[in-house]
This record gives structure tokens, sequence and C-alpha cells, in this order.
């Protein structure tokens, strides 16, 4: 039982730092069976072998970690990465600190052995930490009915994207949040056929940045988020993956949905590209890569709602970076500068989905030796430059036109308990909180400073916004003041959803269901 005890003393340290939700009664027969005197060696050879087949898929399943079916899915992905990627991502899992740490760890252990019967430490902990959590909650039931936690004043005023957990249910909490999502959409009303009305709606989707991305890379101040006429500061991308941020996005016009509805049909309705075809907006799409990898592209064409739309060729566009997979990734300014050219000959407003995957974990510059996460700053310097260089050649154009800046999610760049950096299976309030901003381009009226909704919002308000603006043109000579778009725009909490993991927004951090329906709660 000696060194089993470090395996139920690292399951203890995973469970205090909130990163690991233990099957109390399964871990209790576990060291019953384990502590059990047995005389015969074969048996206990045995026994040794059972228990190394029963222990680590044990932990496993009481991990944060992704379902172990979704973990083989992924592995063929992995398997893609081109060696230094690799190299990288083992640095990360496994640093030299790290390794240094558990082996003198690991020496305390066998020193303190002699005297300490971690063993009955071990038995006592595994029994009385259950016992506590009955008995608390008992003595809660004792006390009455819980006041409801409000995770947000401003969703609760709005209605519609409130979060209340009474107690600790956190599972009826997301119960009720689904039932408020499910009916919820935004129809879009007839555009204004005036010429001096049309605008065209540039939508750039930027893999892996957050709000807390931004601060790491120290760009905060970058010049482009003031140059927005609105800005979203609470805006939940919901996931922390690329396929299913797009599905998302192109699904704005209606509420948020499971991780698992994400893969089956919807009413046409919900696809917003398809609800601006229906106002006059020719769709198009471009991507500065070749969408390939984990069927990106078959996620954009299934789900932007209108058939037959193929992405713009990027032949003879320069190559700027070396993605996590080998393939090259196009200069974004060249890129959107392609479109842009292509556009001129389409008569019409148009609608554009341009997906970047610039700053993508992995990435590497062309010509430089740098890590992915050391270059991130100056990618992501180099990208926000290339936006705002592209609206200043649109504004020069004299063309009218609606910016939308929205990131898929982030790209954590900063650890968080229960998964490394640039790790983003636990989709956190810091990975899917995103700065999503709306320029108005060649926009002639009163601007006033950016309009920052610090509401908690997601693709529905989104959505809404857009529907404002083609029904009622800003940019017409009559038109209302900015602030009127975005007034009673929809709320929506900070729910995020990976496959087999949710995460609800506490008033300290969040809370988080694992793949065998365990809550577990982090304070940041």
């Amino acid at each position: 039982m000696a060194s089993w005890n470090l395996y139920f003393l690292l399951k203890l340290f995973l469970y205090f730092k909130g990163s690991l939700a233990p099957l109390w009664g399964a871990n209790l027969v576990f060291i019953l069976i384990l502590i059990l005197p047995i005389e015969r060696r074969w048996i206990r050879a045995v026994r040794l072998l059972l228990a190394l087949a029963v222990a680590i898929p044990l932990l496993y399943y009481e991990s944060s970690l992704p379902p172990f079916a979704h973990a083989l899915e992924q592995l063929g992905s992995i398997m893609k990465f081109d060696s230094s990627y690799l190299r990288e991502l083992a640095e990360r899992f496994i640093p030299a600190r790290l390794l240094w740490t558990g082996v003198l760890a690991i020496v305390i252990y066998y020193v303190l052995n002699r005297w300490i019967r971690f063993s009955s430490l071990v038995l006592i902990a595994f029994i009385s930490i259950p016992l506590w959590h009955l008995i608390d909650a008992r003595l809660s039931l004792r006390e009455g009915p819980v006041a409801p936690v409000v995770a947000s004043a401003a969703a609760a005023d709005a209605g519609g994207g409130a979060l209340n957990v009474v107690g600790n249910n956190y599972e009826a909490a997301l119960k009720r949040f689904r039932e408020t999502e499910a009916p919820r959409q935004v129809v879009f009303k007839p555009a204004d056929p005036r010429a001096d009305a049309q605008f065209d709606i540039i939508m750039v989707h930027v893999c892996s940045l957050s709000w807390d991305d931004l601060k790491v890379a120290q760009a905060l101040n970058n010049p482009l988020l003031s140059h927005f006429d609105y800005l979203f500061t609470h805006f939940s991308g919901a996931v922390s993956y690329s396929g299913p941020a797009a599905i998302r996005l192109l699904r704005a016009d209606c509420g948020q949905t499971p991780h698992k509805a994400l893969y089956k049909p919807v009413p046409q309705q919900c696809h917003i590209f398809s609800a601006l075809q229906q106002e006059g907006y020719t769709p198009q799409i471009a991507l500065n890569h070749d969408g390939q990898f984990d069927d990106f592209i078959g996620d954009v064409t299934r789900n932007i709602g209108v058939p037959g739309i193929k992405k713009m060729s990027l032949e003879g566009v320069p190559v700027a970076i070396k993605a996590f997979d080998d393939s090259p990734i196009r200069d974004d300014l060249a890129t959107l500068d392609r479109w842009w050219a292509a556009r001129q000959k389409v008569q019409g407003p148009v609608a554009l989905y341009y997906n970047t995957i610039t700053l993508h974990d992995g990435n590497h510059m062309v010509g430089s030796k740098m890590s992915s996460v050391k270059s991130y700053p100056l990618r992501l310097a180099k990208l926000m430059s290339d936006i705002d260089q592209f609206a200043s050649v649109v504004q020069a154009s004299g063309r009218k036109a609606v910016l939308v800046f929205v990131p898929e999610h982030g790209a954590a760049l900063e650890a968080e308990p229960g998964q490394i950096a640039g790790l983003r299976d636990i989709p956190t309030p810091k990975i899917i909180n995103l700065p999503v901003g709306v320029r108005l381009i060649n926009f002639t009226g009163h601007r006033g400073p950016t309009q920052v909704i610090s509401a908690p919002s997601s693709y529905l308000a989104l959505a809404q916004l857009l529907a404002n603006m083609v029904s009622n043109s800003p940019f017409k000579p009559d038109s209302p003041p900015l602030i009127q778009y975005a007034s009673n725009l929809p709320q929506t909490e900070m729910v995020g959803e990976n496959d087999g993991i949710v995460t609800l927004p506490t008033p300290k951090g969040y809370a988080m269901r694992n793949a065998a329906g365990n809550w577990t709660v982090q304070n940041e």
C-alpha cells in the first residue's frame, strides 16, 4: 500500500486544488481492497495488475479532462502536429521545475513514511471528506431554502440571461439556462432599399484571442480597439475550439444550444448569413488557411445557410506563417486585399465571413525560431495592424461597410488550474470572454465615444445589433444615434461548453461539470 498512498495523496491534492471530483465511494472500496492482507504472491500480483487497470481510468474519469472517446478522436489530429509543436507541448506538460518538484515530493514521502502511517491518513480522509459533505448538505436543508445566487446583476435585470444558482444546484441552473435559450431568436426586418443606406458586412472571425490574452500580451491599448464604435467587454464565445465556434457564429440568430446540438440541423432562420441573403446581401467566404484541419471548411459551408458558396482561392497570396500542422497561413492584409479586389465586381451589398488562424497555438513565423508563445504578441500586433489597415483601404474606396471583429475563443496564453497554457479542453471564463468590436466604415454621422457594451452578451446580441442596422441603416442621413442600435440587446450569461465539459459562472469564479457529471467549483 505504501506506493499506492502516493496515488491517493495526489487525488487529495488535486481535489483541494479544484481539479478533481473524486468518486468517494469507489475510491474507498479501492483502498479497502488494496489494504486487504493477501498471503499468496500470485494473488497479490493479480491484484496489482487489476488495480493498475482500474487506477488510471478512474483518475481520468474523475478529472476535468475531456471524455476518453473524445481524447481518442483527437489523437489523430495531434499526430498531424509538426515535431517542433509536439516538443513545445511536451515542455509545457512536464516543465523541468514540475519534474524536480515531483521527485522531491516522492523522496520526502518515503522519508516520512518511516514514522507516519500514511495509509491510515488516506483512509481517514476518504471517509471524512464525503461524510462532511453529507452533514453539510443535511444542515443546509434544515436551515431552509437558500436564496438564489445571481452570477450577474446586469443579466438579472435584463431577463433571458440570468443564471440563478440555488444552493449549489448547478445542474438545475444549467437546465433553466437551456430552457431560457431554446426559444430565443433574432428576426431580421426588411432592409432599407435606398442605395445610400446599403453597406457591406465584413465579419472577421479570429482564432485564439480573449480579453485575458490581450492582457497577457500587453495589447489592451492597441489602436484597433479604440477604433470600434461598439465594443463588447463581456461577450461569451461559449466554446474553446474553432469548429464549434464557427457553427455558433453562423447560427447567431438563435439562442445558445447544447454542444451536441451543434451537429444537428437547425431551422433555416437560425443562420445569420441566410437572413442577410434574404435582405439582398451576397454571402462570401474567405480564409487565410486551407481549412482542412478538423474539416473546418466543412463546418463553415454546412452552417453558413446558403448552399453552393466556395471559399476564395489563395493562389499567389504570400505566406506569412507556418501552422501547427506545417500548412501555410497567408498574410491577413494580403488575403483581405485579394478579397476586396474581387468584391468590386459584385453588385449590391456583400456579407463576408473571413476566418484567420494567424494566432493559433503552435504557429511559427516564417524565418523565426521563436516558440509560438513568445511569438504570439508579435503575431497579434501584426494581425490587429492588418485589420486596421484593411479598414483604411475600405474607407479610401468610399464604400460603406460594417466591420465585425469577433474572436472564436481564447488562446489560453496563461495556464489555469487543470490545464496548461495552450490547452483549451475546459472552456473557462478567461477563454470564452472575447473582445468583440463593431466598426462603421465611412459613417458620416456623429460618432461620439465607443459604445461599451458591458452586459453579459453572446452571438444573439451581435445578431440583434446587425439586424438593427440592416433594417434601419446607420449610414442614411436620417439615421438615429449610434447608441440607439445597441439599446436593449439580448443578454446571455457566460456558459461554456465543449464535448462533455460545461462551465457556469459564479460570483468568485466558475463551476465545472466534467464528463462524469460531477461538479467542482474553481475560485479565481
